[in-house]
């Protein structure tokens, strides 16, 4: 399974939350609202979710494997840093 296409929408309140992508699989598959979050450790790609009761929030759709949501997250954000300033 590759990544066929990442389309990244930039945030520019000032927040955390930095943009948010939709990656498409194989020409195929697309998953939207990946949120791209500015975290204590740098940049990181959130899988989407929903809240979940007082139990927080828990993904909708996400990787089960740890090298698949490397790969997720290498091209998500490779994408969000590769776009042009507005």
């Amino acid at each position: 399974m590759k990544i066929t296409d990442v389309r990244v929408r930039r945030m520019t309140d000032g927040g955390k939350l930095k943009g948010v992508a939709s990656i498409t699989f194989d020409d195929e598959f697309v998953v939207h609202d990946i949120k791209i979050i500015e975290g204590e450790k740098g940049l990181f790609a959130a899988m989407p979710s929903r809240k979940a009761g007082d139990e927080g929030y828990r993904d909708i759709a996400h990787p089960i494997k740890t090298e698949t949501r490397n790969y997720i997250q290498t091209e998500v954000l490779t994408a969000y840093e590769n776009m042009p300033e507005e």
